[in-house]
Formats: C-alpha cells, structure tokens, sequence
C-alpha cells in the first residue's frame, strides 16, 4: 500500500512564486481587466435590471437590496476561479506543454517546494483580483470598513483551499480538455447553488444541507458579512472549515503531483 510522503517544504517554494510573479508582470494589463470590468458588468445588470423585480432580500434578520446581497458573492466567486483555474490550466500548461516543472526539477527545488510554489501563487492571484474588485465595488458603497479589509487574508486563505482542489485534480488529470468535467461537476453547482444569487433558504431542505458542504458557500457568508461588516462568533465554524479543507486537500495535491512528477 503506498503511504503519503511526508510533506517537506522550505522557503525556497518562494523561487517558484517569484518565477509566476515576474511571468505574471508581462501580461499584467490582460490579468487587470477581468476583474475591474467583471463586477461593473454584473453590478449593472443586477443591480439595475433584476433587482428592480427582486427587490429586497432578507438576510440575518435584516432587509438589504439584492446589489448588496449579490456583491460580496460577486468577490468569492472571483476567489474560487483564480486560485481554481491557475492551478489546473495554469500549472497543467506549464507542467505537461511548456515543461517548467521538469525545468525546475533539475534544479535543488523539490516536488513539495515546486507544488506548494504553485499553490501559494494561485492564492496571490485570487488576492490581487479581490483587491481589484473590492475597489471597483467600494465606489458603489457596497463594503463597509474597516471590517471589508479583512476580505483580503481570506481571499488568500480561499485561494489556497481553492487552490489545493485545482492542483489535486491536476494531478489526476491526463489531458487537458477533461478538465471540463470537474468543471461542471464542481465549480457550476457551487457558483449556482451555493447562497450567490438567491438565498439557501430558498433550496428544498436536502438541498440546503448539501450546499453546507461546499466551500463556496462558506466563503459566500464570510464575504457577506464582513462586506456588512458583521462580526460574528458563527464565523468561526466557516473560518473553521476551510482551515480543515486546507489541511486536507493541500497534502493531497502535493502527494498526488509528487506520484505523477517522479516515475
């Protein structure tokens, strides 16, 4: 039976960041669109077209208009896409076409340093998004301070939960085009179904409790109340949880892309 490798990492996992980072630099104009234009888009078109027939929404016992229900989702979706995309496509092109990973093996980074490289710089992805978006959102009045700032720690702390999923299913994954599936499988349920556009409340009640087990709904209620700046002791399960999901999938993704690097 093959036992998990003990996960051994230094400081030199930075190298691997500071390679992303430099590449990242040259096309920063295309990466800075997305998310200064992305929530202008659905700001318009929620917060002007389908909240005038919405109306308002209850939430924690209070009535908040949909644009501010519908905002800070806007911000964890953005975490789960960065960190989730960067670490399949992103880190399967420059793994299996560019052949970075063999490139980089040669050299005195291990496996672990090279994956959690990888990992920690999907996050910082998803934190210089969320610090687009949040500026964008913030002329709107849609984030309240200073407790909106503390959206950014999470972002990278979603990043890394979001991450380490990606860089899993990296490992698993043969040839590009199959990433569709966990796709639509996972990150389509949960962008849809996971407290972003309508209430959970509002699911049949078997519903609800399965979107208590995806980690976009944890992120959705964390966003939302620090966006209304809510401080809250019932914040503390879901901060609980992505830790636990951390623990949990970051080994994973470093075992799994370990058995598939070293024949």
């Amino acid at each position: 039976m093959t036992q998990m490798p003990s996960v051994q990492i230094s400081r030199r996992f930075f190298r691997v960041w500071q390679r992303n980072f430099s590449v990242y630099r040259q096309n920063w104009k295309i990466s800075f669109i997305p998310p200064l234009l992305e929530p202008l888009f659905y700001l318009l078109a929620f917060g002007v077209g389908l909240s005038a027939l919405v109306g308002d929404i209850q939430y924690k016992g209070n009535e908040i208009s949909y644009v501010r229900f519908i905002a800070p989702a806007l911000i964890a979706i953005n975490i789960m896409y960065n960190a989730f995309f960067e670490n399949t496509y992103g880190s399967f092109v420059r793994m299996y076409y560019q052949k970075t990973f063999d490139a980089m093996m040669a050299t005195p980074l291990s496996v672990e340093e090279i994956i959690t490289g990888e990992i920690i710089w999907g996050a910082t992805k998803s934190v210089i998004a969320t610090a687009i978006m949040m500026a964008v959102i913030s002329l709107f009045g849609l984030i309240r301070y200073p407790q909106g700032l503390l959206i950014i720690p999470l972002a990278l702390l979603g990043g890394i939960a979001f991450g380490s999923v990606g860089m899993f299913i990296t490992g698993i994954t043969t040839h590009i085009e199959l990433f569709n599936l966990p796709i639509f499988l996972f990150i389509t349920p949960m962008f849809l179904f996971s407290g972003t556009f309508f209430p959970i409340e509002n699911l049949p009640l078997w519903a609800q409790h399965l979107a208590d087990f995806l980690p976009l709904t944890h992120l959705v209620n964390l966003t939302r109340s620090l966006s209304s700046g809510l401080l809250e002791a019932s914040m503390l399960w879901a901060l609980g949880y992505f830790l636990v999901f951390c623990i949990i999938f970051f080994p994973l993704a470093v075992h799994r892309m370990h058995r598939r690097l070293i024949k």
